[in-house]
């Protein structure tokens, strides 16, 4: 039986474009920081990767710093500013949320209503001197988030604004110009991409200290050798990305949700009452732990997750429920469904199967 893939937020598969791309540079070898023909050469791979990236985001390709991944990233963003004072969302990645309580600095964590929303007012004591951060897109939920609007308000109060795009970007157009923000994450792995690169988009005039150093590459705010296979097959995805495309992925998405509430009124869709990326759901089978959805579904060939996937495993109550003020009993009970370009209508026909037929068995146990 083959596995349906229905688990895209946590990585998607690579693509073909990506492929070709790694493989090529692979066979090409070279160092990007050796002036002789072969370093020439990976260096022209890494910037015509970067101006790919850049293009994703609306940006010029020297505001693109390679790091290795989201993580990455958001760390280097967090440190990289010095800020004396942190707002984040209680709803951000752990990414985001465990870099910032890592440090000495005060934290404020910014709470989000019932419908995955954070609270723009939260951070209106951002002053000079304070990091703000806010995913554009959550994770676990698909909630859109107000960053544009937050952007504005903060920087009117001197503030600098970082914003997590990681599940963002590919699947809905981003600009980083009219987001308004100054630090920008993108991840490869989950547009297509390899796992284990990303950026940091900079705008002009912001000073960042390096939180790794050695070599001086990537403008010496990451140094080490840069990882041109990975930057390649980057830039190849970030150009075959068509947020277009979701169009057909809502419509998909959309109806799962219509059949799974006919076989269940009572469960929960989370966020649903707000724009949401268009292939996410986020939905609670009361009564069944999300560990216990996730096993059944996967031995009906379903691949989804609970919450995140960068938890090393562990299935936990997801943060991002309970800060939005729903019980720990809805927190363990929610899995993520989330599809790519290419889910099918028979994926989805066996999804709803699946999950209709656990749901039956969990009643009559009642």
């Amino acid at each position: 039986m083959n596995t349906a893939y229905l688990d895209w937020n946590a990585t998607a598969p690579l693509r073909p474009e990506a492929l070709a791309a790694m493989l090529a540079a692979l066979e090409a070898g070279g160092n990007p920081s050796s002036i002789h023909a072969a370093g020439r050469a990976a260096r022209r791979t890494v910037e015509h990767a970067r101006a790919a990236v850049a293009a994703l985001v609306n940006v010029e390709s020297k505001q693109v710093v390679f790091t290795g991944g989201g993580t990455e990233a958001n760390n280097l963003a967090i440190f990289g500013t010095a800020p004396e004072r942190l707002i984040v969302s209680a709803i951000e990645h752990d990414a985001v949320l465990a870099a910032a309580h890592s440090t000495d600095m005060p934290v404020t964590l910014a709470s989000a209503g019932a419908d995955g929303v954070v609270d723009v007012a939260a951070f209106d004591a951002a002053g000079p001197g304070t990091l703000v951060s806010l995913m554009l897109a959550n994770n676990e939920t698909g909630v859109l988030q107000p960053v544009a609007e937050l952007a504005a308000r903060a920087k009117a109060r001197g503030a600098l604004v970082h914003c997590d795009a990681v599940q963002a970007a590919g699947k809905i157009p981003v600009d980083f110009a009219a987001l308004g923000v100054d630090l920008l994450t993108l991840s490869a792995h989950k547009l297509g991409g390899p796992q284990g690169v990303g950026a940091l988009i900079v705008r002009d005039g912001i000073d960042l200290d390096p939180v790794q150093r050695g070599g001086g590459q990537e403008r010496g705010l990451r140094a080490g050798t840069e990882n041109v296979a990975g930057i390649a097959g980057f830039g190849a995805a970030a150009a075959a990305c068509d947020p277009a495309a979701y169009a057909a992925i809502h419509a998909l998405r959309d109806a799962m949700e219509r059949r799974l509430l006919e076989i269940a009124p009572e469960v929960m869709v989370f966020g649903a009452s707000r724009p949401r990326l268009a292939n996410t759901t986020c939905i609670r089978m009361p009564g069944v732990l999300a560990e216990t959805q996730v096993m059944a579904l996967d031995l009906a060939g379903l691949a989804v997750s609970a919450g995140s996937a960068c938890s090393s495993g562990k299935v936990r109550p997801s943060h991002v429920l309970t800060a939005m003020g729903h019980d720990e009993a809805a927190a363990r009970q929610a899995i993520r469904i989330s599809l790519g370009w290419s889910t099918t209508a028979d994926e989805i026909d066996r999804l709803v199967a699946a999950w209709g037929s656990l749901y039956s068995r969990t009643r009559s146990r009642q």
